[in-house]
């Protein structure tokens, strides 16, 4: 009995892989997670073979039939198919994405960027090398699951969104018969609005982490965000920062009142970390004002935007992580893990709340803020490290 769409679409995983046969030595082999291959079987020079002609639904019950005819022509004239096939080289996911990456030329230089950065850093190692032809609805979502499982839910929604137009583009190159993504409608977490824009588990610091390390962009721009996240400040003191302020051999940087919010002078011990990247910073900035000066001038910080628009090229959207939000991200991991929170507080230049802690002292806390710092930094290390 031949197979039909409807009997198809009705078929069940088993604890087994079952094959349904459609005639013709065609059938179709239903695995014990439920993903449906086309296969052929013939004989060749006397040996039983199998022939690999798909992934249903991207190839519908009528192609593969196509396909199975096509196979026994090849056959018939003396050729097996599967020889043939292997001396071609299949078309992977990473070669369609360049192809159409390369006729987007109405895009801006900045989201041409964050496309990339998004593919990169998510999708090519997953998916990139295999064949289009081969992916699945299902190859996609685990890919996408990975994202989702740093916390970045809008990140995840964006780069479904890319690998459906890449896979639309295969369908109109003839390269595959239908996009696979479509059928991830509903499949993944709506994102969360997040008032302060800032990663706040272990597991999201620790994938951002590792992207910034990774990051090849500006390298002052780098290490100012690096900074940020070792030293939470606010990015106008942090940009602004001048080498004058930076007592290395105190392992401190205080920061004058008026750079600061409250304009109150401001002291951040600079963990071992903060340190080392420091004195990397110095072999680059070091003869300057400041610590992180402009890539098109010495006497200008970076812009206001340099940290931002880092992250955005790293593929991490506005909702989701922006500059000012280590401080969140440090508050709420620091406050969760028990550390006091006067002192959490008071690295933070937050003013204090009633008159008892209202008498400011720029070193109040400062032996424990030292600890804070450092426990913070190899905190982050740790994150880092815990790939998910």
């Amino acid at each position: 009995m031949k197979l039909t769409d409807l009997a198809i679409r009705a078929l069940q995983p088993n604890a087994q892989a079952k094959k349904y046969f459609d005639g013709n030595g065609l059938y179709l082999e239903v695995t014990k997670a439920g993903s449906k291959y086309w296969r052929w079987k013939y004989r060749f020079e006397g040996r039983e073979k199998r022939l690999a002609l798909g992934v249903y639904p991207n190839v519908s019950l009528k192609e593969a039939r196509l396909l199975q005819r096509k196979a026994a022509d090849l056959l018939r004239k003396g050729t097996d198919p599967a020889t043939l096939k292997q001396k071609q080289s299949p078309i992977t996911f990473r070669q369609v994405a360049e192809e159409w990456l390369a006729k987007q030329h109405q895009w801006k230089q900045n989201h041409r960027r964050t496309v990339v950065g998004r593919l990169n850093n998510d999708i090519y190692d997953l998916l990139g090398d295999r064949p289009i032809e081969e992916l699945q609805p299902i190859d996609f979502l685990q890919a996408l699951r990975h994202i989702e499982a740093r916390g970045a839910h809008v990140t995840a929604h964006k780069v479904k969104g890319i690998c459906g137009q890449i896979c639309r583009y295969a369908v109109a190159s003839c390269i595959i018969p239908s996009d696979p993504t479509r059928d991830l409608k509903g499949a993944l977490t709506p994102p969360k609005r997040n008032h302060f824009a800032a990663f706040t588990t272990k597991e999201e610091a620790g994938a951002l982490m590792r992207v910034m390390k990774g990051y090849n962009g500006f390298f002052v721009t780098k290490c100012a965000l690096l900074m940020t996240a070792y030293t939470f400040t606010r990015q106008g003191e942090l940009r602004h920062a001048e080498w004058t302020e930076i007592d290395l051999s105190e392992r401190l940087w205080i920061v004058p009142a008026h750079k600061m919010k409250m304009k109150r002078e401001h002291m951040v011990p600079l963990s071992d970390q903060a340190m080392e990247l420091l004195l990397e910073l110095r072999k680059v900035s070091g003869r300057g004002k400041y610590l992180f000066p402009s890539l098109r001038t010495d006497e200008k910080p970076i812009s206001e935007n340099a940290c931002n628009g880092a992250l955005r090229r790293m593929g991490f959207t506005k909702e989701e992580m922006t500059a000012h939000g280590f401080r969140a991200m440090a508050s709420s991991i620091l406050n969760e893990a028990g550390y006091n929170p006067d002192v959490i507080e008071m690295q933070l230049a937050h003013v204090p709340g009633n008159k008892i802690r209202a008498a400011y002292n720029r070193a109040q806390y400062l032996p424990e803020r030292y600890k804070l710092m450092q426990d913070w930094a190899d905190m982050l290390d740790a994150f880092e490290s815990q790939k998910s």
